[in-house]
């Protein structure tokens, strides 16, 4: 079996449904310890076993070093995306999310610049605005001019938005992005029908959290994710609504990923691992496709979001 690929909008690329996100290779403090030799393993498994999506960051600390280190002389390969807004500098350990973020564009020019040369690429296929500022904010700091730059020198192919709520609306009205990143997954539904908006505009979509981080293959790891919901908001809404009756006999981690591939919307979902069997694991819950439309059906009706229809 392979990986299926869906259109990303109007962008005339092909992504793979599930995508390798970068973050777990930040490195310590903030993420798991990670050798050189087992980062250049896991990322040539990513590309080995069919995956042509990888997403990273500045904020993602090591994570596009790594990546320039170990994937640049397969760069035809994969579709590329990194984020602007970030601080060129680590925050410091004792710093903790959400990170401050400049929308100006000197630094947005200084990140890609810096991005350019850590992934060991000449150009970014696609560059997302992070952490979701508004419009208003956008305009005042000439954030969209400093983006419309960049494309116009090559440097980037498409722009895109890592968008929430409350200014996801307003950023798919404006007309301007190529591709949105929207968290969604079974316990985090709230931008269900926004993901649809922003196809039926024209924009690809990109999903990040599918997996809920995990947190449904490991009670333990119900504490840490997913982000953007208050602690313990996901298990609660996974235990009342009684949805573990409808597994089949998968286990919880492969139903959440298999729901969240089963948006008719989605381009690709965007998974992180710094795990080897984890990876594969992703892989084979990919291959298996969307769950059968009765049984997403039944899941929606069950895990409907506070205050959803």
């Amino acid at each position: 079996m392979t990986i299926q690929t869906r259109p990303l909008g109007k962008t005339g690329a092909d992504v793979t449904v599930l995508g390798y996100g970068a973050m777990e290779l930040r490195g310590e403090p903030r993420g798991p310890a990670l050798d050189d030799k087992d980062a250049g393993r896991l990322l040539s498994a990513v590309l080995d076993s069919g995956i042509n999506l990888i997403d990273t960051s500045i904020d993602y600390g090591h994570s596009e070093e790594l990546i320039g280190r170990h994937l640049a002389h397969r760069r035809d390969e994969y579709f590329l995306a990194s984020k602007c807004g970030c601080l060129l500098s680590e925050p410091p350990p004792s710093a903790t999310p959400p990170f401050p973020h400049d929308y100006r564009p000197e630094n947005i020019r200084a990140g890609t610049e810096q991005s350019l040369r850590r992934l060991g690429t000449d150009r970014l296929d696609l560059l997302q605005v992070h952490m979701s500022p508004s419009p208003a904010q956008m305009e005042t700091d000439h954030t969209m001019e400093a983006l419309q730059a960049l494309q116009d020198e090559g440097k980037v192919r498409f722009i895109g938005m890592s968008g929430t709520l409350p200014h996801l609306p307003d950023h798919i009205a404006m007309g301007v992005f190529d591709v949105f990143q929207i968290p969604y997954s079974a316990v985090q539904r709230e931008h269900e029908e926004l993901i649809s908006a922003a196809v039926s505009a024209g924009a690809g979509a990109l999903i990040r959290g599918g997996a809920a981080r995990g947190a449904p293959a490991d009670d333990k790891a119900w504490r840490q994710g997913p982000i953007g919901l208050p602690e313990g908001e996901g298990r609660a809404r996974w235990e009342s609504s009684g949805v573990e009756d409808l597994l089949e006999g998968m286990s919880r981690l492969e139903f959440v990923l298999r729901f969240t591939l089963s948006h008719p919307a989605l381009s690709s979902t965007i998974v992180g691992t710094s795990s080897l069997d984890h990876l594969r694991s992703n892989v084979a819950i990919a291959e298996n496709g969307p769950l059968p439309a009765e049984l997403y059906e039944s899941a929606k009706n069950r895990l409907r979001p506070p205050g959803g229809a």
